[in-house]
């Protein structure tokens, strides 16, 4: 059994690990520290959830001088939640060790970010746009930077991040170290690490497999129109503590969203369309768990990691089989349990079927009440309330339930855009 402390972690930050309850490295952690602390270009291929943002800040933070040159260390990450999640991860730890950390992301005051950037951090994170933005305004300089990690690698080029990247990259320090991290390895980021790289450490996590084990996949075969029905019916059974729920365009998304409010289920949704501070207000409430259901797309819901979420529902297919995989492992993550549902209708069992060989297992099949226990307002007033103690019961031990002050029906970004029409 390895330790921290014997991949020449500090005692410091082996203390913070503990307290916050992490003891042992992941696969991940235990096979890239070594070499990113010894100065090598690491690629790692490896999942969400495997534990990579720790496998690569804690090498960041133990080359990082204090109270040396701003801008030493540069994390690039595909979306503005993805860099927030890794920042709330890095600036408890750099705190301790007197490094300043700051998050840079679009959709933010960028006047704020000005200010931020005027106090010298050593530790910047953030979005590709954004960060080349600060850089071709003169407001953030990396010619010091010389330790660079690319996060989820393969999103940012789905996501046609790639060349404002490269820009960055050719922005740094001559010396640079870079590790670069990704699900998969296309031939585009192949020929970046050719280009950007030298000598690399090479990692592969089979993480698929560790990542799902925790999340009980099961299959609802249904029809079009008794898919709501039978999603209504699944989250009544189930009372999740937290639901995500999968769609394949915003305006479905939306559409499923209003009519489970009209049903009386404490939901909001997550798509492209919202402001940032829309965007953030959602997903605080979701986490907080004022709402109990979040219905989003596979764009909106990249790189969220959210505490509690103990069931997924794929109300529409997945595109690709590394889309299931990333919708699904929202749940089961740190070692939790997790339930992910996939509904499917009667022509879409061949693409399930090629789903499943590219998993290389059969999921469960399993029979869908057929109506929700009850669509009258006065039972399901009383089916939430069993369902909130419900949850307040079984709520992972991490995760503290926060009492709901919403009203049931209504959701809240409605609620902020009907209060900004009024004014």
């Amino acid at each position: 059994m390895t330790h921290f402390d014997q991949l020449g972690v500090s005692e410091t930050l082996v203390t913070l690990l503990k307290k916050q309850g992490i003891i042992e490295p992941t696969p991940v952690q235990e096979q890239a520290i070594p070499p990113m602390r010894a100065g090598r270009d690491v690629i790692a291929q490896a999942q969400t959830g495997t534990g990579k943002t720790i496998a690569f800040l804690l090498p960041l933070l133990a080359k990082i001088k204090p109270q040396g040159a701003a801008a030493q260390a540069l994390v690039i990450a595909p979306t503005r939640e993805l860099a927030i999640q890794i920042a709330r991860v890095a600036e408890p730890l750099g705190a301790e060790l007197g490094i300043g950390t700051i998050v840079i992301y679009g959709g933010a005051d960028i006047e704020r970010q000005k200010e931020k950037l005027r106090r010298r951090p050593q530790l910047i994170i953030g979005t590709p746009g954004r960060l080349l933005d600060h850089v071709r305004r003169g407001t953030l300089a990396l010619g010091s930077v010389n330790k660079i990690v690319l996060d989820e690698a393969d999103e940012m080029l789905k996501m046609g991040f790639i060349e404002d990247v490269e820009t960055l990259l050719t922005k740094t320090a001559q010396d640079y170290q870079l590790a670069l991290f990704s699900a998969t390895m296309p031939e585009r980021i192949v020929r970046l690490t050719k280009r950007f790289m030298t000598n690399p450490a090479h990692i592969r996590i089979e993480g698929e497999r560790t990542t799902l084990e925790n999340i009980e996949q099961i299959v609802l075969s249904v029809s079009e129109g008794t898919k709501l029905d039978r999603l209504c019916a699944s989250i009544n059974e189930e009372a999740p503590y937290l639901a995500m729920v999968f769609c394949a365009t915003k305006e479905r998304t939306r559409a499923l969203m209003m009519e489970l409010a009209r049903r009386g289920y404490l939901v909001d949704a997550l798509s492209g369309d919202l402001t940032q501070t829309q965007r953030a207000f959602v997903l605080r409430q979701f986490r907080e768990a004022k709402l109990q259901i979040l219905c989003a797309t596979d764009i909106a819901a990249r790189g969220l990691d959210i505490e509690g979420v103990t069931h997924v529902y794929n109300y529409d297919l997945p595109p690709t089989v590394t889309d299931y995989i990333h919708r699904i492992g929202r749940t089961g993550r740190a070692g939790s349990q997790g339930k992910a549902i996939t509904l499917v209708a009667a022509h879409q069992h061949e693409k399930l079927r090629k789903m499943e060989s590219a998993l290389k297992e059969r999921l469960r099949r399993a029979v869908a009440k057929k109506k929700p226990r009850s669509s009258r307002p006065d039972e399901m007033e009383k089916t939430q309330t069993a369902q909130k103690g419900e949850r307040r019961r079984s709520a992972p031990k991490h995760t503290k339930p926060k009492p709901r002050s919403r009203k049931a029906g209504k959701t809240v970004t409605n609620i902020g855009r009907r209060s900004r029409k009024r004014r």
